[in-house]
């Protein structure tokens, strides 16, 4: 019989990571957990809401009172808050600038986290976000750290804001990544780093689906 195990996948902005996750959960017959979406719901909440976002009391307040839930479809993932769609809204650019911000806030993590360990919990599923390997599943029985150069995830997300009608360009997005690299590995809270025990995938030259076999053959003599 084989085994019901948790995937970890972390990595930098525009690595592909949730994509590559949905391949592999669909492959595996487990459950994709986007925990960047979640994030993302509370920024686009505090955004909307006009919550300075350096405010971490006032964050984890609103993190604490909203309902997010993620729901699987024929189209991916879906994304509600308090039962409303906002699985489109949440990958607008401003809440793509400004989620690394929230996210760095100990009391928003420490309420994902605790959210994320309880859906993980039975296993069967892959998750990915920044401190999937480290923090939220440290357990995980398999770690992938996935990343790909600045300029390949630059191009990468300026083809998936063409797809989605974002208007923006290569060097604004190369800036954009380096920036929010730099963040995510700087912040004092659970920041962006391989687990010692993590799989390193460099995604450059891969294709999303020579990446997804990559950790499904992993995944495969895990479970075993």
């Amino acid at each position: 019989m084989m085994k019901n195990i948790q995937i970890a996948i972390d990595g930098p902005a525009g690595a592909g990571k949730s994509t590559i996750a949905k391949i592999v959960a669909e492959a595996l017959q487990f459950t994709y957990i986007d925990t960047g979406a979640m994030y993302r719901a509370v920024t686009y909440e505090a955004l909307q809401r006009q919550i300075p976002l350096h405010d971490e009391q006032a964050l984890t307040a609103l993190a604490k009172q909203l309902n997010i839930t993620l729901q699987p479809s024929s189209d991916g993932q879906l994304i509600f808050i308090d039962g409303r769609d906002v699985t489109a809204v949440v990958r607008s650019q401003e809440v793509t600038a400004n989620v690394s911000e929230v996210a760095a806030h100990a009391g928003v993590r420490q309420l994902m986290v605790t959210a994320q360990q309880k859906l993980a919990k039975a296993g069967g599923v892959v998750m990915d976000g920044r401190d999937i390997a480290t923090h939220v599943l440290p357990q995980a029985e398999l770690k992938i750290f996935m990343s790909a150069t600045v300029e390949e995830r630059a191009k990468r997300r300026l083809l998936d804001n063409e797809a989605r009608g974002i208007p923006s360009t290569l060097e604004a997005l190369k800036q954009d990544i380096a920036r929010r690299d730099q963040f995510d590995s700087e912040r004092e809270v659970s920041p962006l780093i391989q687990a010692e025990d993590a799989v390193f995938l460099d995604t450059t030259t891969l294709s999303i689906e020579e990446a997804a076999q990559a950790i499904l053959q992993l995944a495969h003599e895990k479970m075993v």
